[in-house]
């Protein structure tokens, strides 16, 4: 029995370089792949015209912190980049031109320097108005629910056993879009993405004499990104933004401008 347990025990250790595991070297940065979501927007027909749109901010509403055992954790859960996320998100579709807001303050000081500078220069012209935005989004994350799903299998015998657990969370994302000449909200969107989160292991626990005791574990987890989880979220919503706007007629695709309505909001 103990030259069983020692070859399961030299077995298991063995096993360890088995599992998926990042490697231990310095990997270079990369940008971020095109999800399938924004796939699908791009290979749209292009906009008759694209809608020049201002975020103020889109923020974290849910005020929550990560969920830690034992300790305070001031850290929290969903990222507080969601207004960057949304931008960059416009940008991509090729439908929007955000125009920037949430610096403004900088944007206006930069602008005043400029000012200056060509009233000391005879040769300068006049600095060209900011750009009007025609929409304005407003939203952000309201929700963050962890555990609304867990489950896991295990089996155990005799000192030695396996398991298996996962656990569910979901974040959810509301989007809406407001008509800046007469405030009306034309269109309010909500996206939810689950994140899921998995664990394996195995172990052995076993005495082989009175006062020795062999044990040996291995296994992994694997956690979805929140970030990327809540840039799918506001993905999802943008695209179904679009499409709602084109169903109601607020915009149509570049090919069909010319037998419908202009590619502007009604009022």
């Amino acid at each position: 029995m103990k030259r069983f347990i020692v070859f399961l025990s030299i077995t298991l250790l063995a096993g360890c370089s088995m599992v998926p595991k990042p490697e231990f070297n310095i990997t270079p940065a990369q940008i971020n792949p095109v999800s399938k979501t924004m796939k699908a927007i791009q290979a749209r027909p292009a906009p008759a015209m694209p809608i020049p749109v201002a975020v103020y901010s889109f923020r974290d509403q849910t005020g929550q912190y990560k969920p830690q055992q034992n300790v305070s954790s001031f850290s929290t859960a969903v990222t507080q980049g969601a207004t960057s996320m949304l931008m960059q998100t416009l940008l991509d579709t090729h439908w929007f031109v955000p125009v920037e807001r949430e610096g403004l303050q900088n944007l206006l000081t930069e602008r005043k320097l400029v000012i200056n500078r060509l009233k000391t220069n005879t040769k300068g012209s006049d600095i060209p108005a900011l750009t009007d935005a025609r929409l304005l989004l407003e939203g952000g994350i309201v929700s963050y629910e962890t555990n609304i799903g867990t489950g896991g299998a295990g089996l155990e015998y005799y000192g030695i056993g396996a398991s298996e657990r996962y656990r569910e969370d979901q974040v959810t994302v509301y989007l809406r879009a407001i008509d800046v000449h007469s405030g009306k909200v034309m269109m309010s969107i909500s996206s939810s993405k689950r994140i899921f989160s998995q664990e394996l292991r195995a172990g052995l626990m076993r005495f082989t004499s009175l006062n020795r005791l062999a044990e040996a574990e291995i296994g992994y987890t694997t956690n979805e990104p929140v970030q990327l989880c809540v840039l799918q979220a506001i993905e999802l919503a943008v695209a179904e933004l679009v499409d709602k706007g084109i169903e109601q007629g607020y915009w149509l695709p570049a090919k069909n401008a010319a037998h419908g309505p202009q590619n502007q909001p009604k009022t």
